[in-house]
C-alpha cells in the first residue's frame, strides 16, 4: 500500500503544499497528530517499530486543556466509560502504618468528577479507531534515514523502502528515533532529574481496588496500583540515583540486579514488590528524565508529544500535553501555506505550556517520591495536618494553562 508520499522515482507534480505527512510513533502523540491532519485533508502516514499497537499498561490522566482536546474529538463517551475512577492514595511510613489517605486530586490538582483516568491501552485504541481506514499505518517498521531534500524529506525505512514525504513528525517518545537523526544525539536535549523506576505487574490479591498505595523514605518509594479488585495491580519501584545508568538500558538482568540492591528492606510489601519485579515479564525500566529542545523543528521536520517535551511520568501530564501539541501542531499546519510559519506558530503557541507542566515534575520527587529526609517530613507533616500539597494548585494551573485555539 502506498496510499500517501511517493516512491523516490516517482513523485507526484501535482500534490499540494506540504499535504502529505510521515509520523513516526504510534502511542498517544502520533495517532491524535493523525487524527486531526486527517481530519484537515492532509495525507498522513503513520511508522511504528512494534509489531502493533501496545495495549494495557498503567492509567494515564487527562485533564485540564487536555480534556478539551479529547472532547473535540469525540471521544468523551468512550472514554468515561473507560475511566478507571481511582479514589484514594493511601500514603504509609517506612513501617508501612497509615499516614494519610486522600483524594487523587490532591496530588494532581485535578477536577473530581470532571477529568479522565483510562489505561495507556485504552487510549491508544480509542485513537486508533479514529483513524483505522483512513491512515496508513505501517507497523514493524522504522525510520532509518532521513534527507530534508528543501521542498520534501526522503525517507529510507528499516524495511528497505524508500518514499518521500512533505513533512516528517517525530511523535517517538522520550529516546525518539526521529530526533537523533534530524537533531543528534539525545545526549544533548535529554535532562535527567534523578531518579529511576521500574514497573511491571503482580497479583491482585490483597483486596485493594481503585486506589494506589505508597511507601516511602527518602530517595525510595514503592506503589502498588489496583483498578479493579482481584485484578493483576501495577507495580513500581522508584529510587534516586546521581548518574543514569547507561550500562543497565539494554541489559534486563541488569536492570533487575540494580531495582534490588536499592530496595532490600524487609518492610511492607517490599519483599513482595522485588520479588514480582525480579519475575516479571513486563517489566519496564528506565529513568527519570525530561527533553528540553532548543526548537522543536529543523527544515521540514518536526517534533510531538514526548519527543519534543518529555515531562517525565512524575508531572502527571506526559499524555496531556501530547494530546494538546498534536492538537495545535494539525491546527497551524492546517493554517499555514508555508511549513516554516506552522512549526513556529505552533512552538509559540505550545512551548510555554509544555514547560509549565515540566515544571511539576522538578523539586525534589514532589509529593510521590521526595528525595531527602527534609522534603519527605515536610510532605509527611501537610498529609498529617491536612494541608494543601504544593503539587495541587501547581499541577490545576499548569493543566488548564492554555486555552485551546479555534482552528475550524
Amino acid at each position: 500500500m502506498n496510499r500517501t508520499g511517493t516512491s523516490e522515482t516517482n513523485r507526484g507534480a501535482n500534490r499540494g503544499t506540504n499535504r502529505t505527512v510521515l509520523i513516526s510513533g504510534a502511542s498517544i502523540a502520533g495517532p491524535s497528530l493523525a487524527y486531526w491532519l486527517d481530519r484537515y485533508g492532509f495525507e498522513v502516514t503513520v511508522v511504528e517499530k512494534a509489531p502493533r499497537l501496545r495495549g494495557g499498561g498503567y492509567a494515564i490522566d487527562i485533564r485540564g486543556t487536555a480534556r478539551d482536546a479529547v472532547e473535540r474529538m469525540g471521544l468523551l463517551p468512550r472514554l468515561r466509560e473507560a475511566h478507571v475512577d481511582t479514589r484514594k492514595i493511601s500514603f504509609l511510613d517506612p513501617d508501612g502504618g497509615l499516614l494519610a489517605a486522600i483524594r487523587p486530586e490532591a496530588v494532581t490538582g485535578g477536577v473530581q468528577d470532571h477529568d479522565l483516568e483510562v489505561r495507556r491501552g485504552d487510549l491508544a485504541d480509542c485513537l486508533y479507531d479514529l483513524v483505522e481506514g483512513r491512515v496508513e499505518f505501517l507497523f514493524n517498521d522504522s525510520i532509518a534515514a532521513l534527507d530534508d531534500r528543501g521542498d520534501h524529506v526522503a525517507v529510507t525505512f528499516d524495511s528497505g523502502a524508500r518514499r518521500s514525504f512533505d513533512l516528517v513528525i517525530g511523535a517517538d517518545g522520550l529516546h525518539s528515533n526521529t530526533r537523533r537523526l534530524a537533531f543528534g544525539p539525545e545526549e544533548r536535549y535529554h535532562r535527567y532529574l534523578g531518579h529511576c523506576f521500574a514497573g511491571f505487574t503482580l497479583p491482585g490479591d490483597l483486596g485493594l481496588s481503585h486506589e494506589a498505595v505508597i511507601w516511602n523514605v527518602p530517595g525510595r518509594s514503592g506503589t502498588l496500583y489496583a483498578y479493579e479488585r482481584d485484578e493483576p495491580m501495577h507495580g513500581f519501584l522508584n529510587f534516586t540515583l546521581e548518574e543514569p545508568p547507561f550500562d543497565a538500558f539494554r541489559d534486563p538482568r541488569a536492570q533487575r540486579e540494580l531495582v534490588a540492591s536499592k530496595f532490600t528492606d524487609t518492610r511492607w510489601e517490599i519483599p513482595r514488590l522485588v520479588a514480582a519485579m525480579r519475575e516479571a515479564d513486563d517489566l519496564f525500566f528506565d529513568v527519570v528524565s525530561q527533553i528540553h529542545m532548543p526548537a522543536w523543528s529543523t527544515g521540514r521536520v518536526a517534533l510531538a508529544g514526548d519527543a519534543a517535551h518529555a515531562t517525565s511520568f512524575m508531572s502527571g501530564q506526559g499524555s496531556s500535553v501530547s494530546l494538546v501539541g498534536a492538537y495545535v501542531l494539525a491546527g497551524e499546519l492546517a493554517t499555514h501555506d508555508d511549513h516554516t510559519a506552522a512549526f513556529a506558530a505552533y512552538e509559540k503557541t505550545a512551548r510555554d505550556f509544555a514547560e509549565l507542566n515540566q515544571a511539576l515534575a522538578t523539586g525534589g520527587g514532589g509529593t510521590v517520591s521526595p528525595r531527602t529526609p527534609e522534603q519527605l517530613a515536610a510532605r509527611n507533616e501537610a498529609l498529617r495536618t491536612g494541608a494543601a500539597l504544593a503539587s495541587e494548585s501547581r499541577g490545576r494551573a499548569a493543566s488548564s494553562a492554555l486555552v485551546l485555539p479555534d482552528y475550524e
